[in-house]
């Protein structure tokens, strides 16, 4: 992950990968991409019959009817979202902070984006007055918004937005005419399924919603780029289904051979693929709650984590300490932790969030750092904070946050 200049802080242009597992791949997946490694077939642009079969059948199983031809596969989420706004045109509202790869895109093609704040509840779905709001001024501007994306289940904050939130939202931007992009990457990894409910924009308003799924969230490693998005079931979502595949095909974004067959057997949800999810899942649920009490603890911010491998952390509160380590900025903030905790730590800028906030995503993936026997066994561990080199890494982990409270609590002025 490259520093932004540091003379002045530019305008940042990469931001950080979505958070990896940490864990070593899934026998049976490897197995099947090592099958296929022969395959000299290209895959066709929007991927085969298999795949968008696999892709149906994860969707009804989650409540959404699909037919393959509402189905699109790329080489990643990042393409999709580029195909789609290319197709749809006009300006984008994205939520603030919202997942880093989202308004590149649209920059990349020149689409103003505009970023809509939260609630403070949960990220990754705007407030809906301030989404009118925005939209207005927009308007009023001379501009033309015409997308909204977002996520219920949200990179960075790791929230779930509550269904009722969500319809609130929605009807805002129904009113104003929007197309909606769910990003529903990190949708099977929230923490506690049975005590948090879930539901799809595409469920509430299924003729004005793209659902857009990485399967680098649950179902894939990150190095195995593949995501599906699931268009609206009629005459406009088969225009822009057909304006999509027109990108992709332009782009010359096809999926790998063999990682597709990998993705179909991924999305087919067998068993040692379903097992793995809970299993890392539960994982990484146990581990992020952990630093949230490590970071909360220390006097810093934090939404509870409900989803995804990761949690968004505010240091305000520790700002007088942080200010004598020079640390004035989430840039600053970002190489400053990055060095204590040995582990990457993107600021809030690189997520659309203020560049004076002092807020960054911390991952779960890296505090499983070990041989791979060792990530291996956090799986089957009952225990597994308790292992010693995961449970090493919370102690660090802590004891950062903990220098940085008793260093606040020194440079405070006397009251």
């Amino acid at each position: 992950m490259r520093p932004t200049d540091p003379e002045g802080h530019g305008p940042v242009r990469y931001g950080p990968p979505l958070p990896g597992d940490g864990l070593p791949v899934l026998p049976e997946l490897a197995a099947v991409l090592a099958a296929a490694a022969g395959r000299p077939e290209s895959e066709p642009i929007g991927g085969g019959q298999g795949l968008r079969d696999a892709a149906c059948g994860y969707w009804d199983r989650r409540g959404l009817p699909t037919g393959p031809e509402q189905v699109v596969a790329a080489p990643g989420a990042p393409a999709l979202l580029l195909a789609l706004t290319a197709a749809l045109g006009g300006d984008v509202l994205v939520p603030r902070p919202c997942a880093v790869w989202w308004a590149p895109y649209a920059r990349l093609l020149g689409r103003p984006v505009f970023h809509v704040a939260t609630p403070a509840e949960s990220g990754g779905v705007p407030d809906p007055y301030a989404l009118l709001e925005t939209v207005r001024r927009v308007r009023d501007e001379g501009g033309d918004p015409r997308l909204l994306v977002l996520s219920v289940a949200d990179d960075p904050t790791a929230t779930v937005t509550p269904p009722e939130a969500l319809h609130e939202t929605l009807e805002a931007a129904t009113d104003e005419g929007l197309h909606l992009v769910s990003d529903e990457t990190w949708r099977d990894t929230v923490h506690s399924p049975h005590d948090t409910v879930l539901l799809s924009p595409a469920e509430m308003l299924p003729d004005q919603v793209t659902v857009v799924t990485d399967l680098s969230g649950a179902h894939l490693p990150p190095g195995w780029p593949a995501a599906v998005a699931r268009f609206p079931a009629h005459d406009a979502g088969n225009g822009l289904h057909a304006r999509v595949l027109d990108v992709l095909t332009a782009l010359g974004a096809r999926i790998a051979g063999p990682v597709a067959l990998a993705a179909g057997y991924a999305l087919e949800e067998p068993e040692p693929v379903t097992a793995r999810i809970t299993a890392a899942v539960r994982l990484h649920a146990r581990v992020a709650a952990a630093a949230h009490t490590a970071a909360v603890g220390a006097g810093a911010v934090a939404r509870p984590p409900q989803a995804g491998r990761h949690l968004y952390v505010d240091l305000g509160p520790l700002r007088a300490g942080l200010s004598a380590h020079g640390v004035g900025d989430a840039q600053d903030l970002e190489e400053f932790l990055a060095a204590r905790l040995g582990m990457p730590a993107p600021g809030g800028h690189r997520f659309g969030d203020d560049l004076g906030a002092l807020r960054v995503r911390l991952s779960t993936g890296p505090l499983l750092a070990g041989t791979d026997e060792e990530r291996a066994r956090c799986l089957t561990s009952p225990s597994p904070l308790e292992l010693p080199h995961v449970h090493r890494a919370l102690i660090h982990l802590k004891s950062v946050f903990d220098d940085l409270r008793d260093e606040a609590q020194r440079w405070e002025p006397p009251r």
